[in-house]
């Protein structure tokens, strides 16, 4: 991985570009490049190294990569280049294309949108004459593998880059494993490197970044990091108490934190375009039809729309255009789904409820606030706390507010998540051997190794393990072997191959079509018994149960004015890192006061202090609370996990559901030390024996076709770290 240089002087990159492309730009009344498209312009054209442009929200990465590949597409050559860019959303590839389309009109380079919404005729003119831009998402692109089998080759002979955009939005998912393969599985068929670009705004890890774009090393990986842009940052974040004690449970007092946020947020938002993150679809929809109910009920329009992916397209692209009028206002309740590139235009401020899922998360959602030059970036956070009778550590110690805290001084710091490289990702090695096996029409042993693990982006799979999932998708009759070695699909192969669903990656929960007469609201996961004349609150209402249709997956309803509200699920949390929990516990340590917190948020984190330290958490990490021991290692998600299993496995019982600590119960602090010391000291258990007593390992989509070791061996790359929690528990030792 190299950085390119900063140009030495202004104006050499412009002139390397086709004059009509020249013009576009004055046209487009821009009196410069900015500084990510002039270092990118030299070298994509040269086109010798793959390249990863790190630029904030709207600094123009998108030109950065298009304005020379399309100045390249319009030199002369004896046959019309191909570029493919790759979007992990579709919405993203509606609004790329709009803009391609306008660069494009004089160049005459055709661009195609290729996803499930885009009709069949478009489609088949692209592969009749497979050239300019195609827009295309990760599934589609493995269907098209899958379909053109042994003709790839000469479909796709003309590429000359690809396109990855929103690029951190793949690193350490199946999804970006998925994608990883399929950029292998082209260069193989068509003999030939082809440069990659990618796309981000929030890459903290530049090196993990390259390995993840270019996995086998075969090219260097430039990275242009242009994240500047010296923006203003205004930070608030307000701290709330909600009662849960034993004299609060009656109807009247619950949820009268989350109706003061909604009040604030009325009151500070209103007459402005926003954007504001809950952690759940459900508080999505909660949020957006309390303000919508304020608008109506003060008669004013409404300025407050719902957004997640389980809405239908028509009720997004609502939320989405109401966005991008700038003769009004509107605020957007939303999921991660408008935390990618969406083009939505400026908004003011962001709001974030409850902790981020990470601060790579926020650092992605803020970069949508303070776009216009002068702006700030502003970021609203409400942290709710619970008060109860008989308050846990977390409760204590103000969980929510102080993650909430902790992030944002990261943030401010300029840290991000780095990348998690270890994990196997067996579940879709699973899907790119059926897909390879299905676009050859059959295929050797030796050469899936080869192609998928060898050269390939699974090169944490050992033989004996790819082995023996052959010989599992055998037994389980998905694939065969003939007389002469090769591999073919089986009949229930051949149906999982042909279903539209095999394409993705990624597992979806079985949802239900919510309906109100003759219009689809959407579809959302029922995991709760629901009964007519229930309620429900979807796409920013209040919904009456109707009937429900089990076998069809439907539930009809009608407009209700009120109702009691059952939650559905859709947290959108993320693993906590190691570093967010020092920083927490830096927090806590320290007597200086934070200057974003509001009155009560100072209020809360200095009894969070005081019972920091009158708990003696600075020296004692190991506390007896009755007949339960509670185990305070500071650390992140997947080593206390994977701890919490240690203990489980040496008989201790737990009633561990995340949160700071690890409690124990029916045990004594000398046990539980004991067995913490015996596991700091030592040999360190093996990951795979610690994955075979987890009996809930199927968690990614192919899971359950993955033969017993190797689905242990999967699991175990991507959930535990007993390395860490050795190098953990003898920190925490060595501190007494």
């Amino acid at each position: 991985m190299t950085n390119s240089p900063v140009s030495s002087s202004e104006g050499n990159s412009f002139d390397l570009l086709d004059p009509r492309i020249q013009h576009w730009i004055w046209a487009s009344g821009w009196t410069e490049l900015r500084e990510a498209q002039d270092r990118a312009i030299p070298l994509i054209l040269d086109g010798s190294e793959d390249l990863i442009i790190a630029a904030s929200t709207a600094s123009g990465k998108t030109e950065a990569a298009f304005l020379p590949i399309l100045t390249r597409m319009v030199a002369p050559s004896p046959h019309p280049l191909l570029a493919i860019y790759i979007s992990p959303l579709k919405a993203l590839i509606n609004d790329q294309w709009r803009r391609l389309e306008e660069l494009t009109e004089k160049l005459e380079i055709v661009v195609t949108p290729w996803h499930g919404d885009i009709g069949q005729q478009r489609k088949e003119r692209f592969l009749k004459s497979p050239q300019g831009c195609l827009l295309i998402t990760p599934e589609s692109l493995e269907a098209l593998l899958c379909r053109r089998g042994h003709g790839l080759a000469g479909l796709l002979s003309r590429l000359a880059y690809v396109v990855v955009d929103e690029l951190h939005a793949f690193i350490g998912t199946e999804r970006g494993k998925q994608l990883q393969s399929l950029l292998h599985r082209i260069e193989k068929a068509l003999g030939r490197p082809v440069m990659r670009i990618g796309l981000s705004a929030t890459l903290g890890d530049m090196e993990g970044a390259a390995a993840f774009l270019r996995p086998d090393s075969s090219r260097n990986v430039s990275m242009i990091d242009s994240k500047g842009g010296g923006n203003e940052l205004k930070v608030l974040v307000k701290g709330y108490l909600e009662s849960t004690s034993s004299g609060a449970n009656d109807p009247e007092s619950a949820g009268v934190a989350k109706a003061a946020i909604a009040s604030d947020l009325f009151r500070v938002l209103r007459g402005s375009s926003n954007l504001v993150f809950p952690n759940a679809r459900s508080e999505v929809e909660y949020y957006a039809d309390s303000l919508r109910d304020s608008c109506e009920q003060m008669g004013l329009p409404n300025e407050f729309w719902p957004h997640h992916g389980n809405l239908s397209k028509e009720v997004r692209e609502g939320t989405e255009e109401a966005l991008k009028q700038i003769d009004r206002p509107a605020t957007a309740i939303c999921t991660s789904t408008l935390e990618l590139g969406i083009d939505i235009g400026p908004v003011k401020s962001v709001v974030q409820i409850g902790p981020p899922p990470s601060v790579a998360s926020l650092r992605q959602r803020l970069g949508r606030s303070g776009r216009r030059k002068g702006e700030p970036m502003i970021l609203r956070a409400y942290c709710i706390e619970e008060e109860s009778d008989d308050p846990g550590i977390s409760e204590l110690l103000r969980e929510n507010l102080l993650t909430t805290t902790a992030m944002v001084r990261l943030l401010a710091e300029g840290w991000y998540e780095p990348i998690r490289a270890r994990k196997m990702h067996a579940s879709t090695l699973v899907q790119q051997l059926l897909s390879t096996i299905s676009q050859y029409g059959g295929a050797h042993a030796q050469r899936l190794w080869d192609l998928l693990c060898v050269s390939g982006p699974f090169r944490a799979v050992t033989s004996a393990q790819f082995a023996s999932l052959l010989r599992e998708l055998a037994k389980r009759e998905i694939v065969f072997q003939d007389h002469t070695g090769l591999l073919f699909l089986a009949p229930a192969g051949e149906r999982m191959t042909e279903h539209y669903t095999f394409y993705a990656a990624f597992a979806t929960e079985e949802e239900y079509s919510i309906v109100s007469g003759n219009q689809t609201l959407g579809s959302m996961p029922i995991t709760r018994p629901l009964s007519p004349d229930s309620y429900l609150i979807f796409a920013g209402r209040r919904w009456q149960v109707v009937s429900i249709s089990s076998n069809e997956k439907v539930v009809e309803v009608k407009p209700a004015a009120g109702g009691t509200v059952p939650k559905f699920n859709g947290t959108m949390g993320a693993d906590t890192h190691d570093r967010v929990r020092e920083e927490m516990r830096k927090i806590l340590r320290s007597s200086l006061a934070v200057p974003f917190l509001d009155a009560k948020g100072q209020e809360l984190l200095a009894g969070a202090r005081g019972n920091y330290c009158r708990m003696g958490l600075d020296h004692k990490w190991i506390l007896q609370s009755g007949g339960e021991v509670q185990i305070m290692l500071w650390c992140g998600d997947v080593i206390k996990d994977t701890l919490a299993l240690m203990l489980q496995q040496r008989g201790n019982r737990l009633a561990y559901e995340g949160g700071l600590s690890i409690p124990v119960k029916g045990a004594t602090a000398e046990s539980v030390r004991e067995h913490l010391k015996e596991l700091a000291d030592g040999p360190a258990i093996s990951p795979l024996e610690l994955a075979s007593s987890v009996q809930n390992k199927i968690g990614e989509k192919w899971d359950g076709l993955l033969p017993v070791e190797l689905l242990d061996a999967s699991f175990a790359s991507a959930k535990l770290d007993v390395g860490g929690v050795q190098s953990v528990l003898r920190t925490r030792f060595n501190e007494e």
